[in-house]
């Protein structure tokens, strides 16, 4: 069976809903007819033109990103400036594009929970639970035990090699023994107070600010800066292997890639 776009963004509900999201985020059809068929999906972080290119030639009917292309109300769309030269292409080429953002980071199963168990981390649990009567587990971020201890300097070569970079920020005494681990996808060094609070000895996440590293710091917790682009960017080929695995139990006859040639923009 060949699904429609519909279909497919009722599936991403399942994993992500909506409700999950920020207010100010802006999660699920982003560009699209909802009756298209859908054979194959391209999974990237981000809704460029060089995502969009790949899903082009790869014969790809829908974009499927973590970040939205559309986050606030458009006054215009100038086929030269972004997100208007994305728009127009995905128009002109008959791709569709959709997002999972913040309801996919705090949703059981979404990208924090894909971190944790990228580290191994055991017993883990949520860092800063979001209320939903309906769903247990949901909230920004995670926190867990690693399976022996180690030290600051060893999880962070470990982290080089987990999140697929070469160069990693950290704050903390190189032999410190790292033994409970925070992780938040993105940028999550807003939440340093509270990983120290839950017993944290490390945060690993993205986008740490100089004032979020002294209060880090003043709180005694190790850091571990990846990157907001690949603290988010590994978790998407468990993405991409749970949306297959939910393709096949529904008899769908549909391909899920990766975007493999995405880098960093910084």
């Amino acid at each position: 069976m060949v699904p429609r776009l519909q279909d497919v963004l009722d599936v991403l509900e399942k994993v992500a809903p909506s409700r999950l999201a920020e207010d100010w985020d802006n999660p699920g059809l982003q560009v699209g007819d909802p009756s298209q068929e859908i054979k194959k999906i391209l999974i990237a972080l981000d809704p460029t033109l060089q995502a969009l290119g790949q899903a082009a030639v790869g014969g790809a009917q829908l974009l499927l990103t973590h970040h939205p292309l559309i986050f606030r109300s458009l006054s215009c769309l100038d086929r030269k400036i972004y997100p208007g030269n994305v728009i127009f292409e995905a128009v002109k080429e008959g791709i569709s594009v959709a997002a999972a953002h913040t309801n996919l980071d705090v949703a059981p199963g979404g990208i924090n929970d894909m971190l944790a168990s990228l580290f191994n981390l055991e017993q883990v649990e949520v860092l800063e639970k979001k209320e939903d009567h309906k769903i247990t587990g949901a909230g920004l971020g995670r926190i867990g035990n690693l399976q022996q201890p180690m030290t600051l300097l060893a999880v962070m070569e470990t982290a080089k090699t987990l999140l697929g970079t070469q160069h990693v920020r950290g704050l903390g005494l190189r032999n410190l023994e790292i033994r409970r681990v925070a992780v938040v996808g993105g940028a999550g060094g807003g939440l340093a107070a509270t990983a120290s609070r839950m017993g944290a000895d490390l945060l690993v996440t993205g986008d740490i600010s100089h004032h979020q590293a002294l209060e880090a710091q003043n709180h005694e917790l190790a850091l571990i800066d990846g990157g907001h682009f690949y603290t988010e960017k590994a978790a998407l080929r468990p993405l991409k292997d749970r949306f297959e695995s939910m393709m096949r139990e529904l008899g769908w006859d549909v391909l899920v890639e990766i975007f493999e040639d995405e880098h960093a923009p910084l």
